[in-house]
């Protein structure tokens, strides 16, 4: 463990209606607030938000595999939040931070809430998605300041894999593909469908926002997840 992996923040949108830099979610609209009560924001120790996250049981929280390397220290000026300690980090056995396969990381977290804001962890699924479903994905996106956006939400469609191998001819297996919506910092964020968390924000096109997105799809990791789940530990 990290000395420096310490907390993680959890916003409620009730409270970030303020317009910042904006989030880099494309093609977006503000989220409605008092729902997505599950997002939490991944920071360096700049305070700087780098990825999204999501709360999937009182004490776990899920991002990618590769934002282990961001997670950070800071606590956001003038934004309404609940403040977790990060007690452990659970990466799946099988990551490949080369080919991103397996990006997906458990988060558990400790820490008393304050009493006043209200979080809930989000439905994982109990099979896999299918083609033409339509989704969504959220995020605050990537800022040049200490200060993350407004949260963001668009609407996405679950696109056949083989778009996906046409922008990479390595595709990892355990993916999901969809169209546009992601940019940088809204990886390690849920794709959620029907209310269900069905895939993490992995990767895009280096510096193109405008190609399909690739999530790790979680059905795939459902057996280790619950596992770690049930032992309450990794």
């Amino acid at each position: 463990m990290h000395g420096r992996y310490k907390f993680l923040l959890f916003h409620v949108l009730a409270f970030l209606g303020r317009n910042e830099l904006g989030s880099a979610i494309t093609d977006g609209k503000k989220a409605p607030e008092n729902s997505m009560l599950y997002m939490a924001s991944v920071q360096n120790e700049n305070g700087q938000h780098v990825c999204g996250g999501f709360l999937v049981s009182n004490n776990f929280v899920v991002t990618a595999a590769h934002c282990d390397v961001v997670l950070g220290t800071h606590d956001l000026s003038r934004v309404e939040k609940i403040v977790k300690y990060i007690e452990k980090i659970c990466q799946h056995p099988s990551y490949n931070s080369n080919t991103r396969e397996n990006d997906i990381l458990l988060l558990k977290v400790g820490g008393k809430d304050n009493g006043y804001y209200k979080v809930q962890p989000i439905q994982l699924p109990t099979s896999e998605i299918n083609i033409n479903e339509k989704c969504s994905v959220a995020g605050w996106g990537n800022t040049e300041c200490n200060i993350v956006g407004e949260l963001r939400v668009v609407d996405v469609s679950i696109i056949n894999r083989d778009v996906c191998k046409k922008e990479w001819s390595d595709l990892p297996v355990n993916v999901i593909c969809a169209d546009k919506g992601l940019c940088k910092g809204d990886l390690g964020g849920p794709l959620v469908c029907d209310g269900t968390a069905v895939g993490v924000a992995s990767f895009y096109k280096n510096k193109d926002c405008d190609t399909p997105n690739v999530y790790t799809d979680i059905s795939k990791s459902l057996t280790w997840i619950n596992k770690v789940l049930k032992q309450n530990d990794c």
